[in-house]
């Protein structure tokens, strides 16, 4: 059933996805109500720039920024920032505000996003150890790297490998400490992990991997970082990067089906990002939506796919018919590396990894394969064009012979 312009859209999460969502239904022509909630102040920004070029100190906070308040007085899209919703009464179509006072919605899209995972442990709250989630984190972290400090990255993922970067770039002195045996190795596996790893030793980054933390030493501001090898390790400044998780329990507390942690996370929902309420649809982070392509479910944590997941869902909830297939996307900028990522490696799987190119020539491609030979992901290392490619061969479901693969005088095409 189609919507009338007397109805009412409310976007819980003035996010990426929910101010993407609401230029899309503009854009669609939708020409009733949109309200767009969010808890932080700021207009909706992007993410990317905060770990890349802000941190870089090129950048101000406000290039991340989507549009300025005059696109949303002009689209008339009523954003309510600082406000957080409290409560969605999904039978009565209402949203509770933290003022007690409640919204009316005909549709409802929940673009909630995620949270960075906080360390619970001795000393976590001393002054000077970073989060880097938001516009005003990112702010903090770029303004005390201007002084040289030493820096301890708590995390080989991609945040905590950017911080990195981006503080080696700085003149810090940065030591990494990570449980797992190299850098990202839960993300790309060990191989090419390890050559993200040998990035970061040639910068000068002093790599601690197999090595947890047990808790942070210093009295009124961060000294040292105490390992799980008795080591502490001095700090004048500590930033942690151990991941993020979905704000799902505004649907969980409204009934709306929720996977829980060992099954992926994420609010619940089919090919076309409807939840299992009626009239409510989720985007973002907080989505984990049957994907058509790869008949199973996934979530995905990246730029790209809030943008995606934030436009299908406005179409959706103007009645058109939606699978959402976009393939998932990512892309880091590591000192001179230039990276982008296309595909899903679901957790668990076995995999034969093909390299295509040298990677000590700096100029590389990256493949995984499953057990089949078909294509579930590939990257490129400042080999620029071929990401469209490597969806296609992912896209195409066929199978592949690595050594073709392999073959860079071989045209990705042609394999």
């Amino acid at each position: 059933m189609r919507m009338t312009d007397a109805e009412q859209i409310v976007i819980v999460g003035a996010s990426l996805a929910g101010a993407t969502a609401a230029e899309e239904l503009r854009n669609d022509g939708w020409t009733g109500g949109i309200v767009l909630i969010g808890s932080e102040t700021k207009l909706p920004y992007e993410r990317p720039p905060l770990s890349k070029g802000v941190l870089l100190g090129k950048d101000q906070t406000d290039v991340a920024q989507l549009h300025d308040q005059q696109w949303y007085d002009d689209n008339n899209v009523n954003l309510r920032l600082g406000t957080t919703v409290t409560g969605i009464d999904t039978a009565a179509h209402t949203v509770t505000l933290d003022d007690g006072s409640q919204v009316s919605y005909s549709k409802l899209l929940i673009a909630t996003g995620s949270r960075v995972r906080r360390l619970d442990l001795p000393g976590a709250d001393l002054p000077g150890i970073h989060y880097l989630r938001t516009a005003d984190e990112s702010q903090a972290l770029t303004d005390a790297y201007a002084a040289k400090p030493r820096v301890v990255v708590v995390g080989a993922g991609w945040i905590g490998l950017e911080a990195a970067s981006a503080a080696r770039e700085r003149g810090c002195e940065v030591t990494v400490v990570e449980p797992q045996s190299t850098a990202l190795a839960a993300v790309l596996g060990e191989q090419v992990g390890e050559l993200f790893a040998d990035l970061h030793r040639q910068h000068g980054v002093d790599l601690r991997f197999d090595t947890g933390v047990e808790g942070f030493e210093g009295t009124d501001k961060v000294a040292g970082v105490r390992t799980s090898d008795g080591e502490v390790i001095p700090a004048d400044l500590v930033i942690v990067g151990v991941g993020v998780q979905p704000n799902t329990e505004l649907a969980a507390d409204a009934g709306i089906e929720v996977a829980t942690p060992d099954n992926g996370s994420g609010i619940v929902t089919g090919p076309d990002l409807r939840t299992s309420a009626e009239d409510v649809y989720a985007a973002g982070d907080v989505v984990r939506w049957e994907h058509p392509l790869f008949g199973r479910p996934v979530r995905v944590e990246h730029w790209q796919s809030a943008k995606d997941t934030g436009k299908s869902a406005a179409k959706a909830i103007l009645g058109q018919d939606v699978a959402h297939d976009a393939l998932p996307f990512f892309f880091t900028d590591q000192y001179d590396l230039g990276m982008e990522y296309a595909g899903d490696v679901p957790r668990g799987a076995s995999y034969q990894v093909v390299l295509r190119g040298d990677p000590a020539s700096g100029a590389y491609l990256a493949f995984w394969l499953d057990d089949d030979r078909r294509l579930l992901a590939g990257m490129h290392v400042n080999t620029w064009g071929a990401t469209d490619a490597i969806q296609d061969l992912i896209r195409s479901g066929k199978q592949l012979d690595p050594a073709r693969l392999a073959d860079a005088s071989i045209d990705l095409a042609d394999v």
